[in-house]
């Protein structure tokens, strides 16, 4: 607005990213009555199937939101996962039963992240102080000297510029909100890509024993098994050599699932995605008012479904930051730098430590040293206490207790505190 200052309370906070963790954003800005335009560059509502797990931390968070008791109609509660090896089979078994007493929601959920984007696209789509621009493309973000921000984008209309008061970028690892904040992306990309392969067979009848998860290390050719109300997933990686043409390609997959559990007939194959991965942390969250959430923010290894979760509770922290921001409650300084260092503690200490070390935990290939994890996973599984703090942190329930999600800069750790349900 040039002439004139920006009256920051009447702009609203422009949401960069429609897929589940920007779709979460929006939902928890409008229940808190913050005015929220969420700008998408498909047409429609995303479709990828790639994350699928939900965990107890998560659900508490989502609960505010209507839509978990949907989310239970559609998905599927798994309360049991394993740890098994290729070779020799189941190593460990986990039951997050044994987190009854700490939360309402002791399992995984599953169930494929388009439904949640559906789910609150809906509601969204309902909801008055919501504006939804699909088909629109931000072509960068301009921190503005008084405050707030400028987002360019791209629509059927042409070019133009959005004012915001606040902007929270959700768009994904490749974020044109990070890059235009010169926001460094440090990390790593592994050198295999991850295949992820979707059947209609069920493969707990091929292999008698598994559970809905399984988490199977092999020196030379780990594997994911999980189970959704739609398919069976595998996840395996892919050498470099391998083009991928090759790796998508049906006798590919064919082979590959015949080594899983020989079957005559094949596999029918409903879905196929092929993707590098990477363990890579923004070196900051938040420009001024601008400010950076689930992959734009952090991206990690897919081993122990975490990413989507970690992306979630960010969008959860900063959105109720942003509210007090706006209702005179919260310093804005304060508010948004607590949560840029608290979610990038998480994101190092936790995510990235913690896939890291799950992903290493079944591609090793030093046998001193995979035997000696495997006695590690048994020891923990078959000690109560270990198997307890060790699912505390697999669930995330463990890193929310410890710092909370949205609590005003100063507040008291909750550390360790059980909530009362």
């Amino acid at each position: 607005m040039p002439g004139n200052e920006r009256d920051l309370s009447r702009c609203p906070v422009v949401i960069v990213g429609g897929g589940p963790v920007g779709m979460v954003a929006a939902a928890s800005l409008a229940r808190l009555d913050v005015p929220v335009v969420l700008v998408e560059a498909e047409d429609e509502p995303k479709t990828d199937w790639r994350a699928s797990t939900f965990h107890a931390a998560t659900l508490e968070l989502l609960s505010g939101l209507g839509v978990v008791e949907q989310m239970h109609a559609e998905g599927l509660q798994v309360p049991i996962y394993h740890f098994r090896d290729r070779r020799d089979g189941l190593v460990a078994e986990f039951d997050f039963s044994l987190l009854a007493d700490e939360t309402p929601y002791p399992y995984r959920l599953q169930l494929n992240q388009q439904h949640l984007v559906r789910m609150l696209h809906r509601q969204l789509a309902d909801t008055p102080g919501v504006t939804l621009l699909f088909g629109t493309r931000v072509t960068g973000v301009e921190p503005a000297p008084g405050g707030g921000a400028s987002v360019l984008v791209e629509g059927r209309g042409g070019a133009s510029a959005l004012d915001a008061a606040h902007v929270i970028g959700a768009d994904g690892a490749g974020s044109t909100v990070r890059r235009s904040l010169g926001v460094g992306f440090t990390g790593y990309t592994y050198p295999e890509r991850f295949l992820i392969a979707s059947t209609t067979i069920d493969l707990s009848e091929a292999l008698p024993g598994i559970a809905d998860v399984n988490y199977v290390a092999d020196p030379h050719e780990w594997l994911f098994l999980l189970r959704t109300v739609e398919s069976w997933r595998a996840v395996w990686p892919v050498p470099p050599e391998q083009s991928e043409d090759e790796a998508k390609d049906e006798a590919t997959l064919q082979r590959q699932f015949q080594g899983v559990a020989p079957r005559p007939g094949g596999y029918p194959i409903v879905d196929r995605q092929l993707y590098r991965v990477h363990q890579r942390v923004a070196e900051t969250f938040r420009a001024g008012d601008v400010v950076l959430i689930g992959d734009a923010a952090h991206i990690n290894s897919p081993m122990g479904g975490v990413g989507l979760n970690s992306g979630i509770h960010d969008a959860m922290d900063v959105t109720r930051r942003i509210a007090r921001i706006r209702s005179g409650e919260g310093d804005a300084e304060s508010e948004l730098s607590t949560f840029a260092e608290l979610r990038h503690r998480v994101a190092v200490e936790y995510v990235q430590a913690d896939t890291q070390r799950n992903t290493q935990r079944l591609m090793e290939t030093d046998e001193a040293r995979r035997r000696a994890s495997h006695d590690e996973m048994r020891a923990i599984a078959t000690d109560p206490g270990r198997a307890r703090a060790y699912m505390r942190r697999a669930s995330l329930l463990e890193s929310v207790r410890r710092f909370g999600i949205g609590l005003p800069p100063g507040h008291p750790s909750p550390s360790e505190a059980v909530p009362a349900h």
